[in-house]
């Protein structure tokens, strides 16, 4: 059901291995982790597996704002203010969300432009638009609208359009459910999460373990 661990590649002969990486579109720190992980990629002789996971606000924080306690609070504010500091070292814009969004949606159209090879385009844009409070990711004109003027531009909008809700009514909801037990089966509990020989490393700010891990595989790009 799921991918082998290592994987040829078709222009070098060479051997990639496979690093899996689950993702949320609503996570900030999976905006921060996305481009060190990509990096990786250019570092290593790995390719990386972008695996949608839903970050849940409720098991993460316990509760809705409503129900969360002072300690609760708390700790979100400060992972917050982490994130801020985070960002601000990057020159990267991150505005807490107004309210709390549903992500399956866009999720899914991740799952659509990593099969059609353009998933980095689209996640990049993707998270810079939603931390700008510049797009609604429950929304499927504005993820068809995204999803195009990241893809190849191989079909008219119109046909892309038809094709990608023909994927998401279909086909996509079962890739989901498919990640979904994936990331259950890999003991995910949150993202960003990077997945090295099922070794986890969860966090944006755990990618030096992440990198010291490859290094004791003497995996390293010549």
């Amino acid at each position: 059901m799921f991918p082998i661990r290592f994987i040829r590649s078709s222009s070098t002969g060479r051997t990639r291995e496979i690093i899996k990486f689950y993702y949320d579109f609503k996570s900030p720190f999976t905006y921060l982790a996305l481009e060190p992980a990509l990096q990786l990629e250019k570092d290593y002789p790995v390719q990386i597996r972008f695996i949608p996971r839903s970050f849940h606000t409720q098991q993460s924080f316990g509760g809705n704002l409503i129900e969360r306690n002072r300690l609760h609070v708390n700790k979100v504010q400060y992972l917050d203010l982490d994130c801020q500091r985070f960002a601000k070292e990057r020159g990267l814009i991150i505005r807490e969300p107004k309210h709390s969004f549903d992500s399956r949606l866009s999720l899914i159209a991740g799952l659509y432009a990593d099969k059609h090879q353009f998933f980095h385009a689209f996640a990049s844009r993707t998270f810079e638009l939603f931390f700008k409070r510049q797009l609604n990711i429950e929304n499927m004109d504005e993820i068809i609208k995204l999803l195009y003027e990241t893809s190849k531009k191989d079909k008219t909008f119109e046909e892309f359009s038809q094709d990608f809700q023909n994927y998401f009514n279909s086909q996509g909801q079962q890739d989901y459910l498919n990640a979904e037990i994936e990331a259950e089966q890999d003991h995910v509990f949150d993202v960003p999460m990077f997945i090295i020989r099922d070794e986890l490393f969860w966090g944006h700010d755990r990618i030096s373990w992440a990198k010291n891990k490859l290094d004791s595989l003497k995996l390293r790009n010549n």
